[in-house]
């Protein structure tokens, strides 16, 4: 039979080959390296039969798919590992999630660190006994009776609400899982992996259910990738907001007042107003008008906009005078009420309205993580109220916002376009087209790289998300311009044009930082709790090296103090090196150290969070540096550079 290959070359091999045979016929290297094969544009394992005129791609390690394929069969060494050690675990499902797997079991005794390194030990003895991963389907009356003699229960649930008739399952010596596929060819591709933690789980992710252990992992093609990525979970530890926060005194969780609620302590107050207030800044600039709205709306409203019946699960309510009233969860009805107080014209668009608003959000325990997904945060919203025409060059000043102010971080980011959900959604398929294509134009015109995200758009609008790469390569979905024609027309939102009849403007959604509450633990980690200079809560501990030396301390913090540097003193009688210890451990970025020679020379001396030096200095000369550094936004520690 004839096989074409991905370069469009032609192969004959002989009638009832395989992938793997094709292989063979290419390359003994090649054969050795295979992992798994696209036959038609479909994935298929390298032992999957061949017909003639297929169209073949075989692929290896270092095609993007296999990745996955090797994480998913990990999974199922993992599994068979769990069963030979526990023999009376059963097994329920293995997922590959973003960098690594999970695999959900019901096993009476918890799992314990121990238990993982014995699992590990044992998935490294399947792996050298080079067992092939062997397909097969079978019919699902079969199916169920072979998982019910094994006491696989949750199996067999997983078979009766497929509605099919018949299923696929994969072998690996003593091991067979339920499983759609596609595998690596036998365990002894699977070298390089971590079994990383143990965490409770529902089955299915109902509280009603059975709770499960779920035990995660990753894996990789190389001992060097998987080394990379295990140093960048230990960085990760380090940069965990939530120990951060505790450790530098920025925010709590108090069970008294509820999961998902954060509470600012005063450093992190300090730190959130200082970022409001840039935000608020840099809108006024940028030609947004300030706005507020309430925190719960009748429940009316929240069925004009959709938001009832697409998002009323992740929304409270509450009762006033015989009335329901929402909590809001996002705050574009405010602001469409803003909008229609007054006879618009097209002269007066675009209308831009900002608001730091807070919104609450019914999010489940097992999600919430921190400041990164809590069930109240403030948001740094704004509606857009425009015409068509002016649709291009609005979105272009928001993506230059955006751009501006993640720079200034220092964030590299992406561009992703998020399209029409296939059920959830309010308005008709040319609405959706048309707000689709402005964005698309958007990014074309400015000549932006952006991949599509089929189906993840919001319920009444396609949407820009944009994700920014923190310093140790992990990414964040924080901005968002969402393109709305919907809302609009269910408010009856109308312009008058300069024809002197009523138009429809269209609304766009958009935040900057997104959650300041998620941005500020994005930025926590981003830094590791080492703030720039202009956004520190404490930028200056002024200290005194002898008692002699108090006052003059203490009048070089009073000046700093009143030039607006916000300052913290330690006078205390420890030696110098004990408090600068303690000041490098609160990541203070300045110390100012004065003894009797600065106090003789009226001078200064400033030790950096670095331990940098900068010895004998005027206080003008320094003042001129704080102010150049904050003025200019500056990552470093000391001097302007960017």
């Amino acid at each position: 039979m004839v096989i074409e290959l991905l370069d469009g070359k032609q192969v004959e091999i002989p009638d009832n080959s395989n992938t793997i045979d094709l292989a063979k016929s290419l390359s003994s290297q090649l054969a050795k390296k295979a992992i798994a094969a696209v036959v038609n544009d479909e994935l298929r394992d390298i032992t999957s039969p061949l017909n003639n005129n297929d169209k073949v791609k075989i692929l290896t390690e270092s095609d993007e798919e296999t990745l996955e394929i090797l994480r998913h069969s990990t999974a199922h060494l993992m599994a068979q590992a769990v069963v030979r050690l526990f023999p009376n675990t059963k097994v329920t499902i293995g997922p590959v999630i973003e960098n690594g797997f999970f695999y959900d079991f019901d096993q009476k005794t918890p799992f314990t660190p121990d238990d993982l390194i014995k699992i590990e030990k044992e998935m490294k003895k399947i792996s050298s006994e080079t067992i092939p991963l062997v397909r097969s389907e079978i019919s699902t009356k079969d199916a169920i009776e072979k998982f019910t003699a094994e006491g696989e229960n949750y199996k067999v649930e997983i078979i009766n609400d497929l509605g099919v008739d018949t299923v696929s399952l994969y072998t690996q010596g003593d091991f067979t899982d339920l499983c759609r596929g596609v595998h690596v060819p036998s365990t002894n591709k699977i070298k390089h992996f971590k079994l990383l933690s143990v965490a409770g789980a529902y089955w299915r992710g109902d509280e009603k259910n059975p709770q499960l252990q779920r035990i995660y992992g990753t894996a990789f093609f190389t001992k060097e990738a998987l080394d990379e990525y295990l140093n960048m979970l230990e960085e990760a530890k380090k940069r965990d907001h939530r120990k951060l926060g505790k450790q530098l005194k920025l925010f709590m969780i108090d069970d008294d007042a509820g999961a998902g609620f954060p509470i600012y302590l005063p450093n992190g107050g300090m730190l959130r107003s200082i970022l409001e207030q840039y935000e608020r800044d840099e809108h006024l600039k940028r030609g947004y008008k300030i706005v507020y709205g309430p925190s719960i709306l009748k429940s009316d409203l929240w069925v004009k906009s959709g938001h009832y019946e697409n998002y009323k699960e992740n929304m409270y309510f509450t009762q006033i005078d015989d009335m329901e009233f929402g909590v809001k969860p996002m705050n574009c009805l405010s602001h469409i009420l803003v909008y229609k107080s007054e006879l618009r014209s097209y002269r007066d668009l675009p209308q831009r309205y900002f608001e730091l608003g807070t919104v609450h959000r019914h999010e489940k325990s097992g999600v919430l993580h921190g400041l990164m997904r809590v069930r109240a945060f403030t948001q740094d919203d704004a509606h857009i109220f425009c015409t068509v025409d002016q649709l291009q060059n609005e979105i272009t000043d928001i993506l230059k916002f955006v751009s501006d102010v993640m720079n200034m971080f220092g964030f590299e980011f992406t561009h992703t376009i998020s399209t029409r959900p296939e059920e959830k959604f309010i308005g008709t398929l040319e609405a959706w087209d048309m707000a689709t294509a402005a964005l698309v134009d958007a990014m074309e015109v400015n000549k932006l790289d952006y991949t599509i995200n089929e189906g993840d758009g919001a319920f009444y609008g396609p949407k820009i998300d944009i994700k920014l790469k923190d310093s140790i390569g992990r990414l964040w979905q924080c901005a968002t311009i969402q393109c709305d024609f919907n809302l609009p027309e269910r408010f009856d939102l109308s312009y008058i044009g300069d024809d002197g009849e009523k138009h429809r403007p269209v609304m766009l959604h958009r935040v900057i930082l997104g959650s300041v509450d998620r941005f500020l633990g994005v930025l926590i980690e981003h830094f590791a709790g080492a703030f720039p200079l202009w956004i520190a809560p404490v930028q200056i501990k002024v200290m005194n090296i002898s008692a002699g030396s108090i006052d003059y301390a203490e009048q070089i913090a009073k000046q700093l103090m009143l030039l607006g540097y916000r300052v913290e003193k330690d006078f205390r009688n420890e030696k110098i090196g004990f408090k600068v210890r303690e000041a490098q451990g609160e990541k203070i970025p300045h110390m100012v150290i004065v003894g009797d020679g600065e106090m003789a020379d009226k001078t200064i001396s400033v030790r950096l969070r670095d331990n940098t030096l900068k010895n004998n200095l005027a206080f003008d000369e320094y003042i001129s540096i704080l102010n150049n550094l904050v003025n200019s936004k500056s990552l470093e520690l000391w001097g302007t550079e960017r």
